[in-house]
């Protein structure tokens, strides 16, 4: 089971945001804090030539209708009124002193409306926002020495309606959000082919070349790029030539040594000493090779980890059985992982070897080793375990350590050291980990996590 640092990381990985999502994010958040403070301003600025404005056509409106009501005769003017009325909507109703008034709304705007409209009609002039629960703006005027409300509309004196302005920032709002989303694309577009490069690089596979113009810095980035992809290519390419060299220089010569030894008059325990060192450095070649070979690539889609373990364990059985050892095996069926099948084989059969070699128990000398493998929520530990005398917890790190080998007690033989570096070399190419945990009174367990993958609809999807 993962511990709870795991599991929460796990969890919360699921949350984290791309650099094209963090700077899209912070790209629309200036945009529209922008937009917010221009739009401040614009009514700021607005606001009191607007007024001004209204309260203009308030008092030309006014002017017009007392001089039309004081000169018209009287037979026509409800019709007069009604004109008003109809095309200007304009009304003008006789004021009382029984008026129910409602008062402007105590805002900016209609405070300096009202203000223009005093000082342009004089001081004694009302300007309501209701008269008698009947909406509208309501402004007093006197012919002679009666008194009259003229009504305007009140979409004829207040601002822009909120509608439009919804329509309008609804528009700049779109504009700023793809703004962003260009802009970002542009900024992180060759970044995020340097990362996809960068994977493929990563898991051993020939990456795409990155192309080699746009701005300055991001062509000499893609320049550099992919000359170290094609030095990388070359220096694996010379190290597998350098490897089968070495294979054939030194392993040549040793099986040469051994016929000789075979063919001389040694003493049958001389030559065994002897026999028993050239397989020790055969042995050490062999780390040396295997240690120094790539890794493969890790497949599209998960391959039967169970049946890959199983084909491992019956070869093993066999070589383990030769030395005076037992293997046992308690493998689950059906589990997958995006593992290549030959780098499993290794990983495992490096631990069995080493347990092997390393872990025979203190009374008889003998190797019994168990391999098991379960599902283990998101995971599959594969773990094999030795009776052997263990290691100290303080020397778990120090085994990691290419060319690190344990103390005496658990390591009779002598070796290259690479046996567990090895293992874990290969499991950090595929997301997994390598943990050695000593189990009381006696024994090695070595735990192998790694990443599962489930069935579904005929596919194999990871989980995580």
């Amino acid at each position: 089971m993962a511990p709870p640092q795991k599991q929460w990381a796990m969890g919360t990985s699921r949350f984290r945001l791309g650099l094209f999502s963090r700077s899209f994010l912070l790209l629309a958040g200036l945009m529209l804090v922008s937009l917010g403070a221009w739009l401040q301003v614009f009514f700021s600025m607005e606001e009191g030539p607007r007024a001004a404005q209204m309260a203009q056509r308030v008092t030309t409106a006014v002017s017009i209708t007392r001089s039309a009501l004081v000169y018209a005769p009287t037979s026509v003017r409800p019709a007069l009124l009604l004109d008003l009325a109809t095309k200007e909507s304009l009304r003008v109703q006789p004021r009382e002193e029984s008026d129910v008034l409602d008062p402007l709304p105590n805002s900016n705007y209609w405070n300096h409306v009202a203000t223009e409209i005093k000082e342009r009609l004089g001081p004694d002039t009302q300007v309501m926002w209701m008269v008698n629960q009947t909406p509208g703006i309501w402004v007093s005027f006197e012919i002679n020495t009666d008194q009259y409300w003229l009504v305007f509309d009140r979409e004829q004196l207040g601002l822009t309606a909120g509608v439009e302005w919804f329509g309008w920032g609804a528009t700049a709002l779109l504009l700023a959000l793809l703004g962003a989303a260009v802009s970002a694309r542009f900024v992180n577009r060759p970044l995020a082919q340097l990362a996809k490069v960068a994977q493929q690089l990563a898991r051993g596979e020939m990456p795409s070349p990155l192309p080699e113009k746009g701005p300055a810095e991001i062509r000499d980035m893609n320049i550099a790029f992919n000359r170290m992809a094609r030095d990388i290519r070359q220096t694996e390419a010379d190290r597998e030539i350098m490897l089968a060299g070495i294979s054939h220089d030194l392993r040549t010569p040793l099986a040469r040594m051994r016929l000789e030894i075979e063919m001389s008059q040694v003493t049958e325990e001389a030559r065994q000493a002897i026999d028993e060192d050239l397989g020790q450095i055969d042995h050490s070649i062999g780390q040396l090779m295997e240690y120094a070979r790539p890794a493969g690539a890790v497949p599209e889609q998960g391959i039967d980890v169970s049946a890959a373990l199983r084909e491992l364990y019956e070869r093993e059985r066999s070589h383990t059985e030769a030395q005076d050892g037992e293997l046992t095996a308690d493998i689950e069926p059906n589990l997958y992982a995006k593992i290549s099948a030959h780098d499993l084989k290794r990983v495992v059969g490096n631990l069995i070897e080493n347990a092997r070699r390393y872990g025979r128990t203190p009374g008889d000398g003998r190797a019994r080793i168990r391999l098991s493998a379960r599902q283990q929520g998101n995971i599959l530990a594969i773990e094999v375990r030795d009776q052997g005398t263990g290691i100290a917890p303080t020397d778990v790190q120090r085994l990691l350590r290419p060319f690190s080998r344990g103390e005496s007690a658990r390591t009779g033989v002598s070796g290259a050291g690479l046996g567990l570096a090895i293992v874990e070399r290969l499991l950090g190419h595929v997301g997994g980990q390598l943990e050695l945990i000593s189990e009381p009174p006696g024994g090695l367990i070595a735990r192998i996590e790694i990443p599962k993958v489930r069935i579904r609809n005929h596919q194999l999807d990871t989980q995580v």
